[in-house]
């Protein structure tokens, strides 16, 4: 009888039949589910903004190259013309493989004590066909020369090609090109002996199309100019129109009444009632 009882004392121990039941396979399964759509969604946010910050990544990066290499033109012309009048420009603008390609040559110089001509300082930005691309482009140029840069004892049997070197600045270009302005218009060439009022670059690294004539342009909106002044301290005049008023519009303007109602005071002085005592 003591053995019958202990073992349904330890039965009765051991007996799980009164605790509270796990979650079934239908609430695991709906639980996995719910958390799977939350991840999901939760993936599709950050999908989304790496993707915005990716496209105003490239947007910076597209912007940033052009915007140094107009920097640089900018501060090439600000440095030769500060420094005094004998400086001459030159532009030439044309197209090779169907892009368009420009070349700006900067050239200051002075008369030596044999009354020669030297040439103190030349640059020359000039962009040309890549032939090294594979999927075709232009290729950015830069050459820096003259006596300035040279030392006389080392430099004295170089030759001409190797003291105009033309380092590359950079590749993909699909569009540069040089402009002057005059009035209304631009002009792609110049070779005055004055300078040019203003030279406005425009380069792009957009996708090129081809026109009806067979040149290859750009979008317009792809294209990034910059306007450059040659002489800051020309004096500008300015056309000022003189308007001739009529007698009627002349009236209106000394009393121009208030939104109340009342009028302006004028110049004029008004007469004073006499006061009967």
């Amino acid at each position: 009888m003591r053995l019958v009882g202990a073992k349904h004392d330890i039965k009765k121990a051991f007996d799980t039949s009164g605790a509270p039941s796990g979650f079934s396979l239908a609430e695991v399964l709906a639980a996995l589910m719910i958390g799977a759509m939350v991840l999901v969604a939760v993936l599709g946010i950050y999908g989304r903004a790496e993707r915005s910050a990716a496209a105003v990544t490239r947007r910076l990066d597209r912007l940033r190259l052009p915007s140094e290499v107009l920097q640089r033109i900018a501060e090439d012309l600000d440095g030769l013309i500060s420094t005094g009048s004998r400086t001459k420009i030159t532009i030439e603008n044309k197209f090779k493989n169907g892009f368009r390609i420009a070349r700006l040559t900067i050239t200051r110089t002075m008369t030596d004590s044999r009354n020669n001509e030297q040439t103190l300082e030349k640059i020359i930005w000039q962009s040309n066909y890549d032939y090294e691309s594979d999927i075709g482009g232009l290729i950015l140029y830069r050459s820096h020369s003259g006596i300035e840069l040279e030392d006389k004892l080392l430099d004295k049997n170089k030759e001409d090609w190797e003291r105009e070197l033309f380092v590359p600045i950079c590749t993909g270009i699909t569009f540069f090109e040089i402009r002057v302005p005059r009035g209304k218009s631009f002009v792609d060439r110049w070779a005055a002996s004055t300078l040019p009022p203003g030279i406005e670059v425009t380069i792009s690294f957009a996708e090129p199309f081809k026109k009806v004539d067979g040149t290859l342009d750009v979008p317009d909106e792809e294209k990034i100019t910059r306007t450059i002044a040659i002489d800051r301290t020309r004096k500008i005049s300015f056309a000022v129109e003189k308007r001739e008023f009529d007698e009627d519009e002349l009236k209106e303007e000394e009393s121009v009444p208030f939104s109340g109602g009342t009028e302006l005071p004028t110049d004029a002085p008004k007469k004073t009632k006499e006061v009967k005592r």
